[in-house]
C-alpha cells in the first residue's frame, strides 16, 4: 500500500513540474520580459484587456 502512495506522488510530483514548465513557457512567450519584471500594478491586466500582448 504505502509503496502505490509513494508512486503516486512521485508521479504528481513529476505531473506538477511538467505543468509548471509549460506555464512558463506559455508565460514567457506571450508577456515582454520588461512587462514581467515591472513593479507597475495592473499593467499586465490593463495590457490583455487592450490586446497589445
Amino acid at each position: 500500500m504505502w509503496d502505490i502512495l509513494e508512486y503516486a506522488a512521485w508521479a504528481l510530483s513529476a505531473l506538477f513540474g511538467v505543468l509548471m514548465l509549460a506555464d512558463l513557457i506559455r508565460i514567457d512567450s506571450t508577456y515582454d520580459n520588461e512587462l514581467l519584471i515591472s513593479s507597475r500594478e495592473g499593467e499586465i491586466e490593463a495590457t490583455a484587456e487592450r490586446h497589445e500582448i
